[in-house]
């Protein structure tokens, strides 16, 4: 019979949920979580800053599906993980957040770095734990990790204080976790799963809208069939790209808004009414909705639904497939709406194409884009952080793998591209990762590419670099915009990788095929125009 401490049963019990990667920075008291968890065999890579470390985990569960799980230091060093925390709350990503704490015991007295994390971390978890007991941190840890995983996904935050992490108990004594084998997706009603199929049998202008959730249950097989089998044209949420290729024979992504306003029945899967879906204003008033998701009290949030479905996306769409199937589902869908889609989708790139293929100097934000999607792989996996560039990678950076973009998100939040990347090269270390950046959001987080060196994660970030803060817009004053050029491509270089400065457009493809092959972490930092503005959805407002 053994004496351990909380730490050991804490870390052994991550192996036990199958953690891989533990994504962290040092400090107290989490030192022995890190020892015991590299004794158990899972890798932890440390961080120049807690953020960046969350915001990795964060995309690790993205590209993965599985929880991300981060540690840090007591106070500061917490608190550091709350804007990762922020963004995997706001995207429903699992994430287990184990925040180092001063000891319980000295609660009240103004001990070091004493603040109330469980507090500051609750309203932006699924649930907060403060385990008191080092014998019960296995049964709190996998019930973490179940309630992170089921239903609706999300960030789970355990405050580990010092007296309870150090505190030993023989480890016969430790509780033994409960856990559930073969959990069954919950399927949908079959009366409302009926309504849904006769509906979408008898519109003659529908479409598909899915989002984050076809992700997270993996169900973007059954999305294939049931685009198929209905001959039905779908789009995808922006963290969603990828679900099915962007190349598909449904896909029509220039056309988006016009599909939006022109469908008659819309079926959104996964995906929430909330500021991206203008509240579900986006959908035409007279348009109706079949609404799937696992969480209930999304049904009908902010726009009534004709028929809401409670239920996993992937049980749910194949008793959809399955009743068109029962039904001998002959497709309504006149061939008329999709040519109409083919041709706006076509007359969009039409418009486009002149910018990308401008030789104007400064480079314009789309000729870039188009350089680097052409000697991009098609399993590339490709981040996006900015404003400007945010909005031209949408419009024309294609995604043809599930799980393999990534970008702000709902939360919109700016510095998540080179951590993203990280979590997304320690996923997938075989993939071609790439972090189209601008320039102003590449600076927050920029101290981290010393961790893609000294990791040996060699990612490649591409600089839309326009000299500031969103577009310059002449007669507007948009006070702390300038920020004049910053040499990224030499803070790369000074910190061991490979940078590049590209001004003349003919330089962008041979300058981002030697930044692939140099096999280190590398910038190519590009001069763009920085009056190139993308009509985004938000021109006019506050978000101009």
């Amino acid at each position: 019979n053994m004496e351990v401490d909380g730490s050991y049963l804490l870390a052994r019990t991550l192996k036990e949920e199958g953690v891989e990667h533990l994504f962290y920075l040092m400090g107290g008291p989490n030192y022995e979580i890190i020892n015991n968890s590299e004794d158990m065999g899972i890798n932890a890579i440390d961080f120049r800053h807690e953020q960046a470390a969350s915001m990795a985990a964060h995309a690790y569960a993205r590209v993965t599906g599985k929880p991300g799980v981060t540690t840090a230091a007591s106070g500061p060093g917490t608190l550091n993980l709350l804007t990762g925390q922020y963004t995997a709350w706001v995207d429903g990503a699992p994430m287990i957040t184990l925040g180092g704490a001063g000891p319980i015991e000295d609660f009240g007295r103004g001990g070091f770095q004493e603040v109330d994390q469980v507090g500051i971390f609750e309203p932006i978890s699924k649930a907060v734990m403060r385990p008191t007991d080092p014998a019960r941190y296995p049964e709190h840890i996998s019930t973490a990790f179940r309630i992170a995983t089921t239903g609706r996904p999300g960030p789970v935050y355990i405050d580990c204080n010092e007296d309870v992490l150090y505190r030993k108990v023989e480890e016969s004594d430790a509780v033994v976790p409960s856990r559930a084998s073969g959990r069954a997706r919950p399927a949908g009603d079959p009366d409302l799963i009926k309504q849904a199929v006769k509906m979408l049998s008898e519109a003659s202008s529908p479409m598909v809208f899915a989002g984050g959730g076809v992700w997270w249950s993996q169900a973007y097989d059954e999305l294939r069939l049931l685009v198929e089998r209905m001959g039905i044209p779908f789009y995808t949420s922006p963290m969603s790209r990828g679900l099915l290729p962007d190349d598909h024979e449904m896909s029509f992504p220039a056309a988006r808004s016009g599909a939006f306003r022109g469908a008659d029945v819309v079926l959104v899967v996964g995906t929430r009414m909330n500021w991206m879906m203008t509240f579900g204003q986006r959908i035409a008033a007279e348009s109706k909705i079949i609404q799937i998701d696992i969480h209930g009290s999304e049904l009908g949030h902010n726009r009534s639904v004709d028929v809401g479905i409670e239920g996993d996306a992937k049980a749910v769409l194949q008793q959809l497939v399955d009743e068109a199937d029962r039904i001998g589902f002959e497709s309504k869908a006149k061939s008329k709406w999709i040519d109409k889609l083919r041709e706006a989708d076509l007359s969009r790139r039409e418009r486009v194409a002149p910018l990308e293929n401008s030789d104007q100097q400064p480079i314009h934000p789309l000729r870039l884009c188009k350089e680097l999607r052409e000697v991009m792989d098609r399993d590339s996996i490709l981040a996006v952080d900015g404003n400007e560039i945010l909005h031209f990678g949408r419009q024309s950076m294609p995604t043809y793998v599930p799980g393999h973009r990534l970008n702000s998100g709902p939360s919109g939040c700016m510095g998540v591209g080179l951590p993203y990347a990280l979590g997304a090269k320690i996923a997938k270390p075989d993939k071609q990762v790439v972090a189209l950046h601008g320039d102003g959001s590449l600076g927050m987080n920029i101290q981290d590419f010393d961790t893609a060196v000294r990791h040996n994660l060699p990612i490649v970030i591409v600089v839309s670099n326009n000299e500031g803060w969103t577009a310059r817009v002449e007669g507007i004053r948009k006070p702390g915009r300038e920020l004049g050029f910053t040499r990224f491509d030499k803070v790369a270089e000074a910190l061991g990788g490979h940078g590049e400065l590209v001004e003349d457009p003919k330089d962008l493809k041979p300058a981002f095929e030697r930044a692939f092959a140099s096999g280190v972490p590398a910038i190519v930092n590009v001069r763009t125009d920085p009056t190139a503005r993308a009509l985004s959805r938000f021109v006019g407002s506050k978000m101009e």
